[in-house]
Order: structure tokens, then C-alpha cells, then sequence
């Protein structure tokens, strides 16, 4: 496997701002959130941290994603599986009856063909989510292994923004007040790149008050060796469990612009699904998943070693590269030579595959079983 420690010492922009990719960035970001969570007090011996990125509904992603959870609940969800339970998938393990019963008495009157429903029921019992038979009729029946539980205690939102400046911070001043509005998350955050040892100003000017703000020294050491990050701004807690609004337009805010914003509620029902549909999919994917969409099996990628975990990093670049230039359309994209997948029998791959196997048991390890 090639792995090595690291040798990168990134440059800085003239606002003492690293200069390496804003992915690498949120790499860093997760891995200090899946470590050090919460900022400035310890973690509850209770709690268990479940770090994602690129997660969100469809009118909003967020960079990254922490998900709080109690962990005696989480080691119960285990029992459904290491994979993320779709929202199909969820409204068939979480109506499953104890005893048996036709899935069209068990589940809710959904608002798409129950063909469908029935479909995630075959999926949700080739899972083992459930058990299934044929009743009377050859209707099919089903009926729960278990409760599925509700894990899940907080939800929180980070948007990374490695050099932020008073024009980037104007535009994304909208983002956080829809974010704020909507109260998905219990919180929301922005991360950006420490400036010595002041804020930069335009934080405090245009990032509304209810979102709080880290800065994030990547150069320095923490505790582990990884990133230091400090509190510059605390964030107001949210109410998710409350109706929300979903800012749909706003007007633009010119001279003779007199149009309102228009918005739609979001009723705490709708939000606790989204929660729930949120932390499946952090559970199942976790933040290593960049492999999945990158070449390591590009005889030129390499894992750095950095504070026990690993950030990606080209040889023939000698730079961390992001997930967009690390593909098959990369002019110095050079498949691994087969002699390096013929050193172990039976063949189970070469480098890449070994990169992908890493990920993913350091995934597991930060996802408590039964």
C-alpha cells in the first residue's frame, strides 16, 4: 500500500490562508469534527460522533455534516446493517408490525403507487431489515426483527469556506439565513481559515448571528497532530423539532427592488424525516468515501499519513489533489501496472483496492457495532 508520512507544507495567500484545495479543507474539517466535537468542552461518554460531507436535501448540501448520537441507541441501529437506509427503505423498518401483517395494513397510505412500497419491502427483507411471507391470497406480509430506533440527538451543519473574504461572505450570507430559517440542523457553522490571530471582519459583518463561526489553522499541530481550530463566534441553537421556513425567493435587494421574499412552511413532521433520511446517509458513508469518485488506482495517488488518518495526495503533482482532477480524464492518469495486483493469492486487487479497504475499515472503527 502506499502510504507515507507527510512531507506537504502548504503555501498561504496574503491573507495567511492555506492555499490547498478547499476539498482538502473539508477533509481536514472532518477529520478534526470527528475527533475533537464539540469545540471548547468535552465529549459526553454517551455521546458517539458520526462525521459526513456533501450531505443535504435537495434544496441544500452541506459540506460537512455531525451527527450526534446516543450511543446505546446507535449500537441498536447497527443491527440494521453498515448501510444507509433510504427513505423507501425507512418507511418500511420503522412501520414494520410485530406481528404479521399485509404490508398495505402495516405501512402508511404512501403518496406513490404502492408498487413501489412494495418493492422496498422485498429490499428491505433481502437486507434482513424484516421478514416477509406469502399470507392469504398471496398477499405479502412482513413483521419487524426489532424496533428500528431513534439514534439520532443532533444534527449540525458546517460550511467550509477556506478564504473567506467580504465578497465571498456577502454571498454566502443568503445560504446560512436559509439555513437558519429552515432550523434543520440544531446548529449551523461556518469554517474558514484563520487570518494571525484576528477574525476577519467580514465574518462578523455579513454571516448571520445565529451561525457560528471556526477558524482552522491547518499548519499548526493539535493535540493528535491534526488541524487546531478555535471558537470565534458561538452559534445559536436551532429549533428543529418546531416549524421551520424554506426560503424559496428572495428579492434582490436593489433600489427600486419593493418585491417580498416568498417561503413555504416546513412542519416538523417533513424535518424529522429529512433528519432521519441526513443521518442514514452519514452513517452509511461517513466522510472517507472520496475514494469512490477518485483513481487510487492511478499508480500516482497516494495516502499521507496525518494524524492517524490519510488526505490524498498525487506524486506526479506533488500536491493533495481534489476529487475533480483525480480522474480518468487527468493527462497524468497512469493505471497501476498489473504486477502490482499479482502479489498476494487469491487476487484481491491492487493498491487502489487496498486504498479503498483502508477507508473503509477506519469507517467502521468510528461506527460502533452491536
Amino acid at each position: 500500500m502506499r502510504i507515507g508520512d507527510n512531507g506537504f507544507s502548504p503555501g498561504f495567500t496574503e491573507r495567511g490562508v492555506p492555499t490547498e484545495p478547499e476539498f482538502v479543507f473539508e477533509l481536514r474539517v472532518c477529520q478534526w469534527a470527528e475527533r475533537r466535537w464539540p469545540p471548547d468542552c468535552g465529549r459526553d461518554s454517551d455521546t458517539a460522533v458520526l462525521v459526513a460531507r456533501q450531505l443535504g436535501t435537495k434544496y441544500r448540501r452541506w459540506d460537512t455534516i455531525v451527527v450526534e448520537a446516543d450511543r446505546t441507541a446507535l449500537r441498536e441501529r447497527a443491527a440494521f446493517g453498515a448501510e444507509g437506509l433510504n427513505s423507501d427503505l425507512l418507511g418500511v423498518v420503522r412501520n414494520a408490525p410485530v406481528d404479521w401483517a399485509w404490508y398495505r395494513d402495516a405501512l402508511p397510505e404512501p403518496d406513490y403507487p404502492w408498487q413501489y412500497v412494495r418493492e422496498a419491502v422485498h429490499d428491505a427483507a433481502d437486507r434482513e431489515l424484516v421478514e416477509t411471507r406469502r399470507g392469504e391470497r398471496g398477499r405479502i406480509e412482513l413483521r419487524r426483527h426489532q424496533s428500528y430506533p431513534e439514534w439520532v440527538d443532533r444534527i449540525v451543519a458546517i460550511e467550509n469556506k477556506p478564504d473567506l473574504d467580504a465578497a465571498a461572505a456577502r454571498d454566502l450570507a443568503p445560504q446560512l439565513e436559509r439555513d437558519v430559517a429552515l432550523g434543520l440542523a440544531d446548529e449551523v457553522w461556518v469554517a474558514t481559515g484563520r487570518e494571525g490571530d484576528t477574525v476577519e471582519p467580514a465574518l462578523l459583518e455579513d454571516v448571520p448571528v445565529e451561525a457560528g463561526i471556526l477558524t482552522v489553522d491547518p499548519a499548526a499541530n493539535g493535540p493528535a497532530g491534526d488541524a487546531v481550530v478555535e471558537v470565534s463566534w458561538n452559534p445559536r441553537t436551532l429549533t428543529p423539532d418546531e416549524p421551520g421556513t424554506r426560503i424559496t425567493d428572495r428579492p434582490a435587494g436593489s433600489g427600486r427592488d419593493a418585491s417580498a421574499a416568498r417561503f413555504e412552511y416546513a412542519d416538523p413532521a417533513w424535518k424529522a424525516e429529512k433528519r432521519r433520511e441526513i443521518a442514514e446517509r452519514a452513517y452509511g458513508r461517513g466522510w472517507r468515501a472520496y475514494a469512490d469518485t477518485m483513481r487510487p488506482d492511478c499508480r500516482h495517488f497516494n495516502l499521507h499519513t496525518e494524524a492517524g488518518d490519510a488526505l490524498p495526495w498525487c506524486a506526479e503533482k506533488a500536491c493533495h489533489q481534489t476529487g475533480g482532477e483525480c480522474s480518468g480524464s487527468c493527462p497524468e492518469f497512469s493505471p497501476e501496472p498489473p504486477a502490482w495486483r499479482q502479489q498476494e493469492w487469491p487476487i484481491d486487487g491492487g493498491p487502489g483496492k487496498a486504498v479503498k479497504r483502508l477507508l473503509d475499515a477506519q469507517r467502521r472503527r468510528r461506527r460502533p457495532g452491536p
